[in-house]
């Protein structure tokens, strides 16, 4: 599936929902479903700074597609990673680059965190644009 494609999907199931608690409920199970970030790569290294809570994220490069892994030590900033992986995985690093993640607005994510956590988004966001450009860089050196 194409990153628009999960995008839609994503923003399909949070329209099933109309309060923000039963959405937040949901945010919560996704992290449930959360590619768990292996115990020796939750370092420094894969911490991502921004974040209130904090949020490890791995990558790893795989037939020109982007892989990642994380873990987070708070339910609400694990659903948000876990949904930011499952619109970005297995993607390559120039669509990742070149998604607006529009779904973020669409459902209200943003607007209804608190500063702290939409801080925390935006850096998440950020990081796994980096892996992204770092292994598009490595990928045109090969």
């Amino acid at each position: 599936m194409t990153i628009q494609e999960i995008e839609n999907t994503i923003i399909e199931e949070f329209s099933c929902y109309e309060e923000w608690l039963d959405k937040y409920a949901y945010l919560i199970e996704l992290g449930k479903e959360c590619p768990i970030i292996d115990e020796k790569d939750k370092t420094e290294s894969n911490l991502i700074k921004g974040c209130q809570s904090r949020v490890w994220l791995s990558a790893a490069f795989e037939n020109g597609k982007l892989h990642f892994k994380a873990d987070s030590d708070a339910v609400i900033t694990k659903g948000i990673i876990s949904l930011l992986i499952r619109a970005l995985d297995n993607q390559t690093p120039q669509d990742i680059l070149a998604a607006d993640l529009h779904f973020i607005d669409e459902i209200g994510l943003k607007e209804h965190l608190s500063p702290t956590r939409s801080n925390g988004l935006t850096s998440m966001v950020k990081q796994i644009k980096m892996y992204a450009i770092a292994f598009s860089a490595q990928a045109n050196n090969q």
